[in-house]
């Protein structure tokens, strides 16, 4: 395929033209918006001290005080990272529990286990101020108190980069956050100008915005008109422990119906051999009347490899009597995805 690389800012001049810095102007039937996302740094005094997760990669040591500010998969993973790089790290969240959107029960394992292995959480903890000190940073939360750190790591979400692209002069439709508003085929309001991955804000996962590009290309190339299907998207979260996930969570589904939790937690084989106490959690959702699996919810070591093939059984509809008819292979963690017979639980439709 000849690509054609131009490596410099660019600005869209109308529906077919973009303008970019050195004067060029480039001509073309469809312009793609692929510009992606930026860390959200919170407007507090002395914010310029912290750092996002752009600039800790760049970091010449490993520091000895880390907090780091939020409460999603980003914020857990990178204070799981400097947790296992033998920082002393505190992760503070103004929400009442971590990873918000995911499934709860799922959720607080991994918080139990990240403060197990040595990571200070603090919910209800919302960051008003940064200062300088002698020996570090100062962080001082809304309820007065304060925490000293070397390193602040801001991890308080991400907002799209459609700023500066003339997108708005243009009259593409904008949201509240700054995302381009697109229809199911990524187009927006102007029919010849189109925006997939973080820019648009709908799912912020890479291999998301990869399948809303070739649903682009397979519409606007091969004349296969296909729009990106969200349903069921497999999700890792890589702390320590890992979480993987797809489908609905229990809170989610139980607006929907009724439903039957299968859950179980144990110490697989490895963690005894190794006289570790840490705890896995397999979880699945499914439909009560159906049977049908409508989510499933692993915590443990390689859950994100588990969960992609998981996955696939839950995109097609799998059953919970599909799954039992599935021969376990042992011994293996997710020999429980197949031997779970007994509901933990059964839930009406909630109201």
């Amino acid at each position: 395929v000849d690509v054609q690389v131009y490596p410099q800012r660019a600005r869209l001049v109308d529906a077919h033209r973009v303008a970019l810095d050195d004067g060029q102007i480039i001509t073309a039937a469809h312009i793609l918006v692929a510009t992606g996302g930026r860390p959200f740094v919170p407007d507090i005094e002395g914010a310029e001290l912290g750092v996002t997760s752009n600039e800790v990669f760049h970091l010449s040591a490993v520091p000895k005080r880390v907090l780091v500010v939020g409460g999603g998969f980003i914020a857990s993973e990178f204070a799981s990272i400097f947790n296992g790089l033998g920082a002393v790290v505190t992760l503070a969240y103004r929400g009442d529990a971590i990873l918000r959107g995911f499934d709860r029960e799922a959720t607080a394992h991994v918080a139990s286990a990240m403060q197990a292995r040595g990571v200070t959480v603090l919910t209800g903890c919302d960051v008003t101020k940064l200062q300088k000190t002698a020996t570090g940073v100062q962080a001082l939360f809304a309820t007065d108190v304060g925490l000293e750190a070397d390193l602040v790591l801001f991890a308080t979400g991400r907002v799209p980069n459609s700023q500066d692209l003339g997108l708005e002069a243009l009259g593409v439709g904008l949201g509240a956050g700054g995302e381009v508003l697109v229809d199911g085929f990524s187009q927006t309001s102007i029919p010849s100008i189109f925006a997939v991955g973080d820019v648009t804000d709908r799912v912020s996962l890479t291999p998301v915005a990869i399948r809303e590009g070739h649903a682009f290309a397979d519409t606007i190339f091969l004349g296969k008109s296909r729009q990106m299907d969200y349903e069921n998207i497999p999700s890792a979260i890589f702390t320590q422990p890992e979480m993987g996930t797809v489908g609905l969570t229990e809170e989610q589904a139980i607006k929907r119906g009724d439903i039957a939790i299968y859950s179980t937690q144990f110490r697989p084989m490895r963690s005894m051999f190794a006289g570790q106490d840490e705890k896995v959690l397999f979880k699945l959702v499914v439909c009560a009347t159906s049977d049908k699996v409508l989510g499933c919810h692993i915590v443990g070591p390689q859950a994100g490899e588990m969960i992609q093939l998981v996955a696939i059984a839950v995109k097609m509809g799998a059953t919970k009597a599909q799954f039992d008819s599935t021969v376990a292979v042992h011994p293996t963690m997710s020999e429980e995805l197949v031997t779970l017979r007994k509901p933990t639980r059964i839930l009406p439709k909630s109201q």
